[in-house]
């Protein structure tokens, strides 16, 4: 069986690797110098599915030259943009007003490039119809300035509702916000992946506003890369390898969502769901040469600031955590 068990993932690794172009390598990527370090450090752990792509990245990576791929492991309560902080990290895969609030706290970070679209719904029981309805209803988040919180507050601030005060938080470090609603403790709750699917599945809740399809969030970056500023400037050559197997990964997951659910269904890697062919269908990967990545950063720091959540002026975030040079180079290499 064992056997069996690592032909199956060989055969998955090697039809990937061909897929995401291994054996041809882009001309562009020859003239390159090696990577000034061989190591990478990533966050080990995924609450949401839509990561996926950077843990089929690790064959990427180690054709990059990448010979030290570490995938580090901590306390998943504790938000990946922390661990980019204390530089427990290289790189941190994370929703666009994280670092937004990271660039504000005088973190030093660089955010990279926008990675993928769609990946999160607001779902809720049958006394919430809407986002305006949420007034006065109980709504779950792990924690208060969480990424779940924050995505919450702003689009209750989009559509007029003051989330300071109209909106009754359920923080709860202790359990899931999906369990609270299954057991109808509250209202309503941001779902990452697997959680949509799961509840569908389950015919639990339903959706209220999905960011796949809904304006405006449908139209912007949901998930985006930073690099710690010492990383990047350090390490140039190495981070824009980083960056074309990530870019890669994503090109992966879009085009080849079932070959990829077959290899984070195998075990050989970290991030595993049972709906991870859903997710991989469902979330937006094939967007990241369509949008334009500062202008997520743009939208969410002008949302922040509207709704009193960030003081420092958009222009000025955008200008001091963020470099699109590598992008545009990748954007140019890798077309379709």
């Amino acid at each position: 069986m064992r056997t069996m068990q690592s032909r199956r993932r060989f055969l998955t690794r090697t039809s990937l690797a061909a897929a995401a172009g291994l054996l041809t390598m882009p001309k562009s990527s020859h003239a390159e110098p090696p990577p000034e370090t061989t190591t990478v450090r990533l966050p080990g752990w995924s609450v949401a599915g839509c990561e996926a792509p950077m843990y089929v990245a690790e064959d990427l990576l180690r054709s990059e030259g990448f010979t030290d791929v570490r995938y580090v492991e901590g306390d998943s309560s504790v938000d990946p943009s922390v661990w980019l902080a204390r530089g427990d990290i290289d790189f941190d895969w994370n929703y666009a007003a994280m670092h937004i609030t990271s660039i504000e706290a005088g973190v030093p970070i660089t955010v990279l490039t926008g990675l993928h679209s769609g990946c999160l719904e607001l779902i809720a029981n049958n006394s919430v119809q809407s986002v305006k309805e949420l007034r006065g209803k109980r709504v779950g988040v792990y924690s208060l300035s969480s990424s779940p919180h924050i995505l919450l507050m702003l689009m209750a601030a989009y559509v007029g509702l003051d989330p300071h005060k109209d909106v009754q938080w359920i923080a709860n470090a202790e359990a899931a916000p999906m369990d609270l609603f299954v057991e109808g403790k509250i209202d309503a709750f941001l779902g990452i992946p697997p959680e949509p699917q799961t509840l569908r599945d389950k015919k639990i809740g339903h959706t209220i506003l999905a960011t796949a399809v809904d304006r405006p969030w449908s139209q912007y970056f949901c998930c985006m890369l930073a690099g710690t500023k010492e990383y990047v400037s350090k390490y140039p050559v190495a981070t824009k390898r980083v960056m074309r197997a990530l870019l890669k990964a994503v090109d992966l997951c879009a085009s080849e969502p079932k070959a990829v659910a077959t290899q984070l269904a195998d075990g050989s890697l970290r991030s595993r769901s049972d709906y991870a062919q859903a997710i991989l269908t469902e979330v937006r990967y094939d967007r990241w040469r369509e949008f334009d990545a500062e202008d997520t950063l743009r939208f969410y720091a002008v949302q922040m600031h509207d709704a009193v959540m960030l003081k420092s002026d958009p222009k000025r975030i955008i200008a001091q955590g963020t470099d699109w040079r590598f992008l545009n180079e990748l954007k140019r290499e890798l077309k379709t």
